[in-house]
């Protein structure tokens, strides 16, 4: 007998529950290797931009939507979480015989980081997910900004944990992202994938790239975007939970 999701589920799910399957092994990977977590995390982001672009190309289903925020969360909510964690306990050189107050201020913060991505996610299927704009800063570009700082060499403790506990103000915040144009999601997984395959290539110019391409997103996109005639003649991207 068939399992109950064949003929049910399309090629686009298929890159979803792969998203899924790559926050997992990006927290595993972790505790061993922190920057191939952090490349783990940002493959992860291209394969949740590229089951929209399926979707559209081939069709979607109604598991779809449901399927990219549970995925989601395992790569952009628990595994960034994850990654702050270990490069800070690691950075403040915390250990884990003893619960001390350093070790619960950082696991609340990656805990309310979490907290807050699924959050985020579930009022973006249940809000956001048919418009051209979001509320909040969207769970892959956390991600992937903690994701490019690691790579980039910006790994400094309490500056990981600052930026951690930002975004969990920012990721719930009333503050309207735009989504994506075609044309920028493209120049963006280019980068994205540059400092994937070549993080370390001319003193790490791709990471920083991606990490400087992604706070400027997210610092000035919900007040200067592209007007209203480029949007009207691109296709918007879907996949900004």
């Amino acid at each position: 007998m068939l399992p109950r999701f064949v003929g049910r589920l399309g090629v686009a799910d298929a890159v979803t529950i792969a998203n899924a399957a790559l926050g997992f092994v990006a927290i595993v990977i972790a505790f061993v290797d922190i920057a191939l977590a952090a490349r783990l995390i940002l493959l992860a982001a291209i394969a949740d931009g590229l089951d929209g672009i399926l979707a559209r190309r081939y069709g979607g289903t109604d598991a779809g939507p449901y399927l990219d925020s549970l995925a989601d969360v395992a790569s952009f909510a628990v595994a960034p979480a994850v990654l702050a964690f270990v490069v800070v306990t690691d950075g403040l050189e915390i250990g884990f015989d003893a619960v001390t107050g350093e070790l619960l201020l950082v696991t609340a913060i990656c805990a309310l980081f979490v907290a807050a991505a699924v959050t985020r996610l579930g009022m973006y299927t249940a809000y956001d997910i048919s418009g051209s704009y979001t509320e909040g800063v969207q769970t892959t570009l956390a991600a992937t900004v903690l994701g490019a700082a690691i790579l980039a060499g910006e790994s400094e403790p309490w500056l990981v944990l600052a930026v951690t506990g930002a975004f969990c103000y920012l990721m719930v915040s009333r503050i309207q992202y735009p989504d994506l144009l075609a044309r920028d999601a493209g120049i963006m997984g280019i980068v994205h994938a540059l400092a994937i395959l070549i993080p370390d290539v001319a003193g790490r110019t791709f990471p920083y790239a991606l990490l400087t391409l992604g706070i400027a997103y997210m610092l000035l996109s919900p007040w200067f975007y592209w007007g209203d005639r480029e949007r009207r003649a691109e296709p918007e991207l879907h996949g900004n939970a």
